[in-house]
């Protein structure tokens, strides 16, 4: 039996630089950021695509504020505080994407002029408990296929940026499972159901959050 030959990969693996290239790579951006790029439109990409989920954060956070308190207004007292641990979610991930677009020498965009043209997600207000429910879920839904296109777009060019939208992701992800779980007991509770389609969404993200969803009608 004749023996397999190793493969040659060292054909498919990039070029290392060397020494004196990294050293003047390094140097040409010295004191703008922590991360240095291959290419500076990486680094602009990368800081637009933060803002973009900044702006996504803090219109989802604004949106969950709003239902907490409506929620509580018709004695929900359960569904207003999922709503308010998820509102404080949202406003710490916004701390963690303006603190790493910071970090990349770029400037976060607080600003409210063009927010909701910025932001994934809409801000929806909702007629009832059930439609406040559905808003954020569907909200949730463009959350996490936002993130996961950013991951997958930004790949291994920085591993830190990475971390922090892998980390969103996961509690964005953990968002969408509680909000399910509050539709099933919105059933149970009305023992009626409505079947709904989730059409509010972006453009880009509709064919994916555009799903029918059944839960009980609510006041």
């Amino acid at each position: 039996m004749k023996a397999i030959a190793p493969k040659d990969v060292s054909s498919k693996r990039p070029p290392l630089a060397d020494t004196s290239t990294l050293r003047r790579r390094v140097r040409q951006p010295a004191g703008m950021s922590a991360v240095v790029f291959a290419d500076t439109a990486d680094s602009e990409n990368v800081i637009a695509t933060l803002n973009e989920a900044l702006a996504t954060e803090l219109v989802c956070m604004l949106r969950y504020k709003r239902h907490q308190f409506m929620a509580a207004s018709v004695s929900a007292a359960p569904v207003a505080a999922e709503f308010m641990a998820h509102a404080l979610d949202e406003m710490s991930h916004a701390d963690l994407l303006a603190g790493r677009i910071v970090e990349l020498g770029g400037e976060p965009n607080f600003s409210p002029d063009g927010l909701a043209a910025r932001s994934h997600a809409e801000y929806v207000e909702g007629d009832s408990l059930g439609s406040m429910i559905m808003e954020n879920l569907i909200a949730e839904r463009i959350a996490i296929e936002s993130y996961r296109e950013a991951i997958f777009c930004l790949g291994n060019q920085d591993p830190t940026t990475r971390r922090v939208l892998e980390e969103i992701l996961a509690r964005e992800a953990h968002h969408a499972e509680n909000l399910t779980s509050l539709i099933e007991i919105m059933k149970d509770w009305r023992g009626s159901v409505t079947t709904l389609r989730a059409t509010v969404c972006t453009p880009a993200h509709r064919p994916v959050a555009e799903r029918s969803v059944s839960f009980a009608s609510a006041p």
